[in-house]
């Protein structure tokens, strides 16, 4: 009875130690398509200043995600010119080209599995 108690308690223990490392699997992720979204929001609404810092926070969070999971690298990769495009256009004012490119760096996000 107390080998089964041991390891009830041990399995727990591991479980919820593990439940960390995979809600940081996905952080980097989602917080890049949550600053996605937002960026193309605020493009489609015209509001260039508002997306294009979404872009930027999405696309740090990209960078990082793609440094964590090297096996979503090449969606990454193309979400990554899709924000930096973004960026481009929201800088010079393009809200609603700035939001084509953020909601197809979403979709790559998306296909990345991450």
């Amino acid at each position: 009875m107390r080998a089964i108690s041991t390891t009830i308690a041990a399995g727990t223990l591991v479980f919820f130690m593990s439940t960390q490392v995979w809600a940081s699997d996905a952080g980097h992720t989602s917080e890049a398509m949550e600053h996605a979204g937002k960026a193309q929001a605020h493009g489609e609404m015209g509001h260039a200043k508002d997306a294009l810092q979404h872009a930027k926070d999405s696309l740090a969070h990209a960078k990082a995600s793609r440094d964590d999971h090297a096996a979503s690298h090449q969606h990454m990769d193309e979400a990554i010119k899709h924000l930096e495009e973004a960026i481009k256009h929201a800088d010079m004012g393009h809200g609603p080209e700035s939001a084509k490119h953020t909601e197809e760096a979403m979709k790559h996000m998306r296909q990345s599995g991450h």
